[in-house]
């Protein structure tokens, strides 16, 4: 038990270093937070401060899901008696919500996206890139980064049904079927932080790539 409350509060922690507030801050002087949609992701960074430094928050975004699983997988691999899927599926999703509601910035954070790309590449990258590729078409088509996010978010928990191979950890003998769960609550979590875009979605005054506020 020890094992798996190391993991979630190591993963909350690595989740929890917002990098969109550090970079604006310092490359622009200012939170982005309190610019634009006041969300602390890779989109207001585009919008807010610019393309490098929204480049240079979605790889550090994604790195902090890469990381939080890697080191539950260090940890499952050097302590025996432990369930190495639940300490993934533990680190995985504490560190979106790390990313959510970081203690070290006032428990106002980003959406989780690049994160849960992040988690959802090394747990498993065949899905991983087909939702990656998934949720790019949508945003070209519609130019909205928030239908392209929860659409993905809602193919994750249908692919796990399909696919039964290429995760990282998987019980000998067992079946992809013990991610399910796993991917419905990733999945729940992405569209819950985006309920106000989902809203303007649905009443077409979402924000579109390009388009001027």
């Amino acid at each position: 038990m020890v094992t798996y409350i190391i993991i979630a509060i190591i993963s909350y922690l690595i989740g929890s270093v917002n990098f969109s507030v550090i970079i604006s801050k310092k490359i622009a002087g200012f939170d982005v937070r309190e610019k634009g949609s006041g969300n602390a992701g890779s989109t207001n960074m585009l919008r807010s401060v610019g393309k490098g430094a929204a480049a240079l928050t979605l790889v550090c975004d994604i790195l902090k899901g890469v990381v939080a699983i890697g080191i539950a997988i260090l940890f499952g691999n050097i302590i025996q008696d432990t369930n190495k899927e639940l300490l993934l599926q533990i680190a995985g999703i504490m560190v979106i919500i790390g990313h959510t509601y970081p203690v070290f910035f006032g428990f106002k954070g980003g959406k989780g996206v690049a994160t849960s790309l992040g988690v959802l590449l090394i747990s498993n990258w065949q899905i991983g890139l087909i939702c990656l590729v998934f949720a790019l078409v949508m945003m070209l088509l519609t130019r909205m980064v928030s239908l392209g996010s929860c659409t993905a978010a809602v193919l994750f928990p249908v692919l796990t049904l399909f696919i039964n191979q290429n995760y990282i950890v998987l019980t000998e003998g067992k079946s992809g079927m013990s991610y399910f769960i796993y991917s419905v609550l990733l999945a729940a979590i992405v569209i819950f932080n985006h309920r106000e875009n989902i809203k303007r979605i649905y009443n077409g005054t979402e924000n579109r790539l390009g388009s001027k506020k």
